[in-house]
């Protein structure tokens, strides 16, 4: 496992044991991140398939709230900004149960950026459509199973930097 996905990965726990403890009991796992994509997969297990043998609708809601936020925070990190984001609303579509091991990828990290340097020029909180792709590669190769649309609402609050050298 490269370097970047293990620190995502140490991030991403820490993350959901000390603010979402609900991410945490899905046991999310990056399996690949660039500046431009971020993909992680959640198991179908006990814990995250429903009545019908496949994965339960909330612990798919879950896995496309990571991907494209954890992408986001990550490049904040990375850049030295200290950003809030949420997500305003969000769609799904469903194409056939995600009967597997599920992976979630988000392809949208230059507009995340374009997002982040917007907000940083202006102050202003900006709002944009971010797309989650979701495959089962183990049944479905990369034949999407749903797909998602997410608000991602982020604003710029001061980069890191300053803040350390302003205090």
């Amino acid at each position: 496992m490269d370097s970047r996905v293990a620190q995502a990965n140490k991030l991403l726990k820490r993350f959901a044991q000390e603010k979402v403890k609900l991410i945490d009991y899905c046991e999310p796992e990056i399996v690949e991140i660039s500046d431009e994509h971020l993909s992680l997969k959640i198991p179908l297990n006990d814990k995250t398939k429903n009545h019908l043998e496949s994965m339960y609708f909330g612990a798919l809601a879950i896995g496309a709230d990571v991907a494209a936020g954890l992408l986001a925070m990550e490049m904040a990190g990375h850049s030295g900004m200290d950003v809030s984001l949420a997500f305003k609303s969000v769609q799904g579509e469903f194409f056939r149960r995600p009967e597997a091991d599920v992976v979630f990828s988000c392809y949208q990290g230059s507009m995340i950026r374009e997002m982040l340097d917007r907000s940083c020029m202006t102050g202003e909180r900006i709002n944009e459509p971010v797309s989650i792709t979701v495959t089962c590669p183990d049944k479905d190769g990369n034949e999407p199973v749903a797909s998602f649309s997410l608000t991602l609402s982020l604003k710029v609050a001061s980069p890191v930097a300053q803040q350390q050298t302003g205090s």
